[in-house]
Order: C-alpha cells, then structure tokens, then sequence
C-alpha cells in the first residue's frame, strides 16, 4: 500500500477547491465519519489524475441522513437521489455525492470500510481514503453500457495486489466470487509480466470454486444476475423472458420499488 500522502490535486479549479474544501470541514464539524473515494481515492492509490465535477464521500447507510442535513443547513441544495445507494449536495456545478452503498446494492458500507480505511492529505485536510479492497468490490459490479470500471480494477491490482488482503476481498465477494475471478482472469491479459502479483492461491481458491460448481447441477431457479452488472442491459430478461431480478436477493437487498425507481433513471438517461 502507499503510504500516508498528499492526494494530488493540482489542476482543479480553485472554486471547486473551496468547495471541497469547505464540505469536508462540515462533515468534521458535524461529526459524520466519511471516507474520500472516487477520482481521488484512484489518485491516491495509482498516481492517475482525472478531475471530475464531484468529490465521492462514503459513509455508513445511519449518517448519510447526518451528512445530508449537515450540508443542507450550510446552505447547499440537498436530495436523497437513490435511497438504497446515493444522496448529493449541490454548489452551482459542483456537487458532494453521498455515497453508502453501490447501485446495485451490494457493496453497502459498513464499519471494515472505515477500520482499513488509509489516512491521506486532501487539500490541506486530514482524510481517510477508502481502502482499495473495497474499492475492487464496489467496482467490480460496474459493467454498463455506456461505464465499465474494469480498467480501475486493473490499475488498482498493477499497484495493490501484492499487498492486498486477499482473505477480505474473498470474503467480500461471496457468492459472486466468478466477478472477481473475471477480472483478475483479464488483469494477467493486461499486463503480463505482472500477472504474479495476484498470488497463485488466490485463483487456485476462485477456480477450485468454479469446478464445485460446474460439478453440480444448475440451479432450478431462473435468477438473472446480470442486473448486478447493469441496470439496463438485462432488463428484457427480467420482463419479458420471466427471469427474477438478482437485485431482490437478500445480498443485495434492494426492494421493488427501489429497483423500478433505478432502472428508470437508466432509462431516462440512455433517452438522454
């Protein structure tokens, strides 16, 4: 892991560094445990530098109500975006993401985020950065049309894997360990000479649990799990081919209608 450091932020708009600046030291003023992600948290991890029109902050699914009223009474326009992921604060272009679980409900933050959580200088503010396994784990999922993480995850393996705590991210997949294995399969394409770094035991694990399955039977229940992926791209399964929708399961936890008020926006956006 790299060690404790400035996040480089050289190239942001000074405006948009005040805000920064200013809505981290809400949070800190107001008590709500936070950890930076996003752009920066990439920054921090691999060196590459992409400025982006919002700062991710993570918490826990009790304080994103905490963060929201905090920013709301400073002033900023506030909304619950998604209720099973997502909340923003506003400041003319700029905007806070409120971040505490993923879109598809299974990366929800918890108290392992904050207890791994690497301590770094962020425009001159004591922050703690999200920890990178969790990091794979929330983006491992992000397979959209118009977004794929993928080459996140393979920048953060080129510069965590051999430090990474495997048995954590093992543990964080769980029944969705063949994501995992997919990219870190595409992660030794990619780079080579550097495909040691994911230690043998590791895919050993991940392919012994493929080959028990594959022994087995296939599930008499027709679950379509490409909704954890995408939004969209297996909506025509869940309608119209009479698959159940692998956002309603107990690990994701999302409810009908919070599934129907997501798929929506995805659609209004692809109109868009």
């Amino acid at each position: 892991m790299i060690a404790t450091a400035s996040v480089d932020t050289n190239g942001l708009e000074t405006r948009t560094q005040h805000f920064y600046r200013r809505a981290i030291r809400i949070l800190k003023d107001a008590d709500v445990p936070f950890l930076t992600g996003g752009a920066y948290a990439m920054a921090h991890y691999t060196r590459i530098i992409r400025h982006t029109k919002d700062l991710d902050i993570f918490l826990c699914p009790g304080d994103a109500p905490h963060a929201l009223q905090a920013f709301a009474d400073a002033g900023f326009r506030t909304e619950m975006t998604y209720s099973h992921w997502l909340g923003k604060a506003f400041h003319g272009t700029d905007f806070i993401d409120v971040i505490f679980s993923s879109g598809n409900g299974i990366a929800k933050v918890d108290d392992l985020w904050f207890a791994h959580a690497q301590p770094a200088r962020f425009l001159g503010e004591d922050v703690l950065i999200c920890p990178v396994e969790e990091m794979i784990w929330s983006k491992a999922f992000v397979m959209e049309r118009e977004r794929y993480d993928g080459s996140d995850i393979a920048h953060l393996l080129r510069a965590a894997a051999r430090d990474l705590d495997w048995p954590r991210l093992l543990h964080r997949f769980g029944p969705h360990s063949r994501v995992l294995l997919s990219h870190l399969v595409l992660f030794g394409f990619i780079y080579p000479s550097e495909r040691d770094a994911v230690p043998a035991e590791v895919m050993q694990e991940l392919l012994g649990r493929l080959e028990i399955e594959s022994e087995s039977p296939p599930p008499r229940r027709r679950v379509c799990r490409g909704t954890l992926l995408s939004r969209l791209n297996y909506v025509t399964d869940v309608d119209d081919e009479d698959f159940e929708d692998g956002r309603l399961d107990p690990e994701a936890g999302m409810t009908p209608e919070q599934v129907h008020v997501w798929t929506q926006a995805g659609l209004r956006e692809l109109a868009h």
